[in-house]
């Protein structure tokens, strides 16, 4: 097994349809569901890209989830002042 200091194969950043990331060696095929984010290096440098890009962990349908209850929040707040004001 290599060390990741050692590793110098060539790796892409892979992403997924739920905007999650992972690193795949460049020679072979990406998993099922997986498709390159753009950016290849060694492992180390693929791992620091990937810090840098993904700041929200949460899978992109939790995050529309609950950007949609937000919204249902808002609106019902609004609804409520309107009701209350008139």
């Amino acid at each position: 097994m290599f060390d990741q200091e050692e590793d110098t194969r060539t790796y892409n950043v892979v992403i997924n349809h739920e905007e999650q990331y992972s690193i795949w060696l460049a020679d072979r095929e990406n998993a099922l569901g997986w498709h390159n984010e753009g950016m290849s290096g060694t492992k180390a440098e693929c791992l620091e890209y990937i810090d840098k890009v993904w700041t929200d962990m949460r899978p992109l349908s939790l995050r529309k989830h609950m950007e949609k209850i937000e919204q249902e929040k808002a609106a019902s707040d609004d609804k409520n002042v309107a009701d209350a004001t008139s």
